[in-house]
């Protein structure tokens, strides 16, 4: 069975992330810039809550909440769902729609390692099922050339 390393191996560990002292302004600067839909709010590699397009919206433009001197901390998801290398991606997908999140940090050690997104779920799942399909193919009518 498939894990988030599996993942990890083929996107890599980076992780966009933002000190929760940077404002809403920077960290929506560097979303965009990324075309990414949330960044990682850490301290010292560890995880301290996330921010993504959903707290822009319901936590800053429906409040008029001033983007420029409102701090990430101040409106960011403090409880995160993470997961661990070892994680399958069943059990990510299960996570995702449990609470309702595209995003789940990566941790090992108490310490941010990568990120999973519902849309790497979503890639794995297709190309293995691609493969499944492939085989049938391959059984049911043989090589083709």
């Amino acid at each position: 069975m498939a894990t988030v390393r599996d993942i990890l191996s083929k996107k890599g560990n980076f992780v966009a992330s933002v000190d929760q002292n940077a404002t809403v302004l920077e960290a929506a600067k560097l979303m965009n810039d990324l075309r990414i839909g949330a960044v990682v709010v850490t301290d010292g590699g560890q995880v301290n809550g996330i921010f993504s397009e959903r707290d822009i919206l319901t936590r800053i433009v429906a409040a008029q909440r001033d983007p420029t001197t409102t701090r990430v901390g101040e409106v960011m998801t403090r409880r995160v769902a993470v997961c661990h290398p070892d994680t399958t991606v069943e059990e990510c997908r299960g996570v995702m729609t449990r609470h309702r999140v595209r995003h789940l940090p990566v941790v090992e050690d108490n310490r941010l390692v990568g990120i999973v997104t519902s849309g790497d779920v979503l890639a794995l799942e297709i190309h293995a099922q691609q493969t499944t399909i492939e085989f049938m193919h391959q059984y049911l009518y043989g090589m083709t050339r």
